[in-house]
């Protein structure tokens, strides 16, 4: 196509007895028009053949890569140029009757194909964060923050290469217009800044990745993080709700983060029974042959028997009274029976602490605390370990003639 292609349209307008003004206009609008549908026929036909086959061709291959490429339709966006490098091409000779308007359409036209490629850049760049989110080695990095800052810096440059074509103006007088207004910046993008640095410091130092169980009682969050950008991070709570937290709150305020419990092999229990001090008392040799017939600590009461009474015949100690010389208290035989009937339980970690402590004494009793780590560390099996130890534990406390100290309720009243 030339200039003078255009010229005869003109002279047969003309012939028709139509006013050499209006065929000017009519002719425009007749070449936009077949320009419309030259644009519509290459469309369909870059879609429907050159896309569909390589499409065809991804279908085939074995990298999941490149299926997301025609997911997040690279190629659909990419092919959106082609009519609009045709109009780029056409336009000079289209309007060469109105030549006043051909800097403004071709910009139009560049403005158009410069948000296309930045469309296809940020489509690109989803499909690179599916394929590093699909490693290993990148799959508990938080690299939605990288990506969005990618995405936050195209979209900044695109606008401006978008606004010079639109306003005839040079990149660089863009650009040095955002030198000048840099502290309004800082100020608008003071949030994705800081949650930038703090990204960086949460990736390098490893302190947290998605899928931690994570605990921040200053925002009211206690379950797993799910996802983490620029901003924020996600966590949802156990009870299924979604806190959302400031990124840069991780590296400002404290948190709990539980990924060594789950990566140790175990998960602790802690938890104490209150024994009533008045029900504390020293063993009679009878109370010790009942306990004797307790397997667990049948050995136990037998060893330490015949130590104590070696030690009390060699020190010449009267035991007419039970306070005198070396005596065992049921509390104590309480206590080793706990921590052998815990060490027996095939639910419990034998290469983590395990051990039955007592504690300072309070107005509630004298706490008893077993302190150990089940094997299991889900939550519901967790808790099923550590309910069936205890009730087994609350149960043999009367077989040692304890109690357990419980506030007195109305039935305790009506006894009095």
């Amino acid at each position: 196509m030339n200039i003078q292609s255009t010229k005869w349209l003109t002279d047969w307008l003309i012939g028709l007895g139509i006013g050499e003004f209006s065929a000017l206009y009519l002719k425009l609008a007749l070449l936009v028009f077949t320009l419309f549908i030259v644009c519509f026929i290459i469309n369909l036909i870059v879609k429907k053949l050159i896309l569909h086959s390589i499409e065809l061709i991804i279908k085939k291959t074995k990298n999941a890569w490149d299926d997301a490429l025609v997911e997040n339709k690279v190629f659909t966006t990419l092919s959106h140029i082609v009519p609009a490098l045709v109009i780029n091409i056409a336009t000079p000779y289209i309007f060469d009757d109105f030549v006043g308007a051909i800097p403004f359409i071709l910009r139009l036209v560049n403005a158009y194909i410069s948000a296309i490629i930045i469309i296809v850049i940020i489509n690109f760049l989803k499909t690179l964060q599916y394929y590093f989110e699909s490693k290993k080695l990148f799959k508990d990095n938080p690299l939605d923050s990288y990506f969005q800052l990618a995405k936050i810096t195209i979209y900044i440059i695109g606008g401006i290469i978008i606004l010079s074509f639109l306003l005839n103006k040079s990149p660089l007088y863009f650009f040095s217009a955002l030198g000048a207004m840099t502290v309004v910046l800082l100020l608008v993008f003071k949030d994705t800044i800081m949650g930038f640095v703090a990204s960086i410091q949460l990736a390098v130092n490893d302190m947290v990745r998605i899928g931690d169980w994570v605990a921040m009682p200053k925002y009211g969050a206690d379950g797993d993080v799910v996802e983490m950008n620029l901003t924020t991070i996600k966590i949802q709570n156990w009870d299924k709700t979604i806190t959302t937290i400031p990124t840069y709150a991780f590296i400002s305020d404290s948190f709990t983060n539980w990924r060594g419990m789950s990566e140790s092999g175990g998960r602790r229990i802690k938890r104490s029974l209150n024994i009533t001090i008045s029900s504390i008392k020293f063993c009679t040799p009878e109370l010790l042959e009942r306990f004797k017939k307790f397997h667990l600590i049948k050995e136990y009461i037998e060893e330490k028997s015949d130590k104590i009474e070696v030690y009390n015949k060699e020190n010449k100690i009267d035991k007419s009274n039970l306070i005198n010389g070396r005596n065992m208290t049921n509390i104590g035989i309480f206590r080793v029976y706990a921590e052998a009937y815990v060490k027996n339980n095939p639910d419990i970690n034998p290469n983590m602490t395990c051990m039955v402590r007592q504690l300072l004494p309070t107005e509630k009793g004298l706490p008893i605390e077993i302190y150990t780590f089940s094997n299991q560390q889900e939550w519901v099996i967790y808790e099923e370990i550590m309910s069936d130890m205890f009730d087994h534990l609350i149960a043999a406390v009367p077989e040692f003639e304890l109690e357990i100290f419980q506030n007195p309720t109305g039935t305790d009243f009506k006894r009095l």
